[in-house]
């Protein structure tokens, strides 16, 4: 068993049930949030959290629970990961805020400075930041208007990009995120996603990369006209949506037509990016070059934060004063993102991904030998699914990931279910966490698999 030092207190690292989860302080915290609280954000298990860091979440009944989840890849650093801690206190100490609109300060410009030497491509760029993934993408959309003087927007099947107007049009998924939100954004116009375990037909036959790539072609091309397109935006792995890894070959395709239709391809790595895949960014997996990358979520160790990085002609065709926000690049955050950094760069977390990534799908791989409900397993590094269906069909079977993930819950073990069809769970791992943590996690979850087909 190891510690963390979290707050002065150390937290071992162990799944512990000390009440039933969600405990009698977390039910009481909970009565007070109805009535505080609007019901619109719900929470995945309400067990309210003191303590956190390496695989562990500690509640306010002193639960241990093993973390498969860090806050949707918020907190692959860890969660108070030290040099995260230590940057952002140092400038807490220093001043909170200033709006970089109004006086700049030096710790924005390390944060664009990274990004652009760390972003894949070694082209010139520019970056800007801002608070989140959805606004990060919507500016990435704002820019690329800007630069071709086009309207449209291409995005995909199964695809989330956030919750804003506009980003919560490009998102695929109905409900919860659309349904009696509209209207929606014009010019946003839906390409079907090469979906690898969903692309056979009867008789097994699969559908290339490159032949995926050619039903987005054609659809742009009969369908909208590719002198009217902007920008395609994709996640080069889709999170909400799945964690849909696309065939090989098809993301370079696109990336080929964007070039030679002077459209700006756009890599969604809110989700994906900041070492989550084994790889610093997702994109790197196939040595795509995106024109624009949005980051957030693991950008900055648990604050607020994210940006958008593009190529140098396409990022200078915005003049001053069109793009920014009063809280963008917050000074806290900033420092934060650069302890992060340095957590990634320094301290073997891209590597520690990509072996958290081959237990993850070690166990998964023998309990789907087991278990026929077990359709696919995908996924890269930190960043791997389950896709769960009915008894010898690809029928998707959310009813038994709900039964999963709650069985987990109440014995200790965060899990995240996601999916167009709900039945898929997710397991997104802070990178700190121990290889012991992680075999007693997949020990609950055999367990509830077993439970649930009882």
């Amino acid at each position: 068993m190891t510690a963390l030092e979290i707050g002065g207190e150390a937290l071992p690292q162990e799944r512990k049930i000390v009440t039933e989860i969600p405990g009698p302080k977390s039910r009481e915290i909970e009565a007070r949030r109805q009535s505080a609280v609007a019901p619109g954000v719900g929470s995945s298990l309400p067990a309210y959290v003191v303590a956190a860091g390496g695989g562990i979440l500690k509640d306010v009944d002193g639960n241990q629970i093993i973390d498969l989840g860090a806050g949707i890849a918020v907190t692959t650093a860890g969660n108070s990961n030290p040099r995260v801690v230590k940057a952002a206190t140092e400038q807490l100490q220093s001043f909170t805020h200033t709006c970089f609109m109004v006086n700049p300060y030096e710790g924005y410009v390390e944060v664009a400075e990274a990004l652009n030497r760390l972003t894949p491509g070694d082209h010139e760029k520019r970056s800007i930041l801002l608070n989140s993934g959805a606004e990060a993408v919507e500016n990435a959309v704002k820019i690329a208007r800007a630069h071709t003087g086009r309207d449209a927007v291409v995005v995909f099947d199964h695809a989330y990009h956030g919750r804003t107007n506009l980003t919560m049009s490009m998102t695929a998924k109905s409900a919860p995120y659309k349904a009696g939100f509209g209207p929606f954004a014009g010019e946003v116009y839906r390409a079907p996603m090469s979906y690898p375990y969903r692309d056979n037909d009867a008789a097994g036959t699969k559908v290339s990369g490159d032949e995926a790539a050619k039903r987005v072609i054609t659809m742009i091309e009969k369908q909208i006209g590719s002198e009217y397109v902007a920008a395609i935006v994709i996640e080069p792995i889709q999170g909400e949506g799945g964690f849909i890894v696309p065939a090989e070959g098809f993301l370079p395709a696109l990336v080929e037509y964007a070039k030679d239709k002077g459209i700006v391809f756009v890599a969604d790595e809110v989700q994906a990016g900041f070492a989550r895949t084994g790889k610093m960014f997702a994109s790197e997996w196939e040595e795509i070059v995106p024109d624009i990358i949005t980051t957030a979520k693991g950008i900055a160790g648990g604050l607020p934060l994210s940006a958008v990085t593009g190529r140098a002609e396409i990022m200078d065709s915005v003049g001053p004063g069109r793009l920014g926000g009063t809280y963008g690049g917050n000074p806290v955050a900033c420092a934060a993102a650069l302890g992060a950094i340095a957590s990634y760069e320094e301290d073997g977390l891209v590597e520690n991904a990509a072996h958290i990534g081959e237990i993850v799908t070690d166990r998964l791989t023998k309990l789907q030998s087991k278990y026929p409900e077990v359709g696919d397993i995908r996924g890269r590094g930190a960043m791997i699914a389950a896709e769960f269906v009915q008894h010898d069909t690809i029928d998707p079977n959310p009813e038994l990931v709900k039964k999963i993930a709650d069985y987990c819950s109440k014995n200790g073990v965060l899990v995240l279910t996601t999916g167009t069809f709900g039945n898929i769970l997710r397991f997104l791992p802070p990178l700190t966490i121990s290889d012991e943590l992680l075999a007693d996690a997949f020990d609950v979850i055999e367990e509830a698999v077993a439970a649930s087909l009882a």
